[in-house]
């Protein structure tokens, strides 16, 4: 396709990449401004729901007091954050 496309663009080598420059400019202003508009609306990046308090009534997670996580729930991290674990360097010559 892009051999087709090469050879169908006129005025020698430098038309050509000017064609292709062109091209490539012409593909990413459709995407941009006529694709990507149209498709964002389908996709759901912008879906977040972050809240502090739970407004549902009856939920179980909004009757939760700071401090009371059952046990097991208190993310620990399963290595050692206090030091690194890289090897020390040593000194180049």
């Amino acid at each position: 396709m892009y051999a087709w496309i090469w050879r169908k663009l006129p005025f020698g080598l430098v038309g050509k990449l000017a064609g292709s420059v062109l091209l490539a400019a012409a593909a990413v202003a459709l995407l941009w401004y006529v694709v990507f508009p149209w498709a964002e609306p389908l996709l759901p990046f912008d879906d977040v729901q972050v809240t502090q308090d739970s407004e549902v009534p009856g939920d179980p997670a909004g009757d939760v007091i700071p401090g009371d996580a059952p046990p097991g729930d208190e993310h620990d991290l399963p290595y050692d954050t206090g030091r690194n674990n890289t090897p020390p360097t040593t000194p180049s010559r």
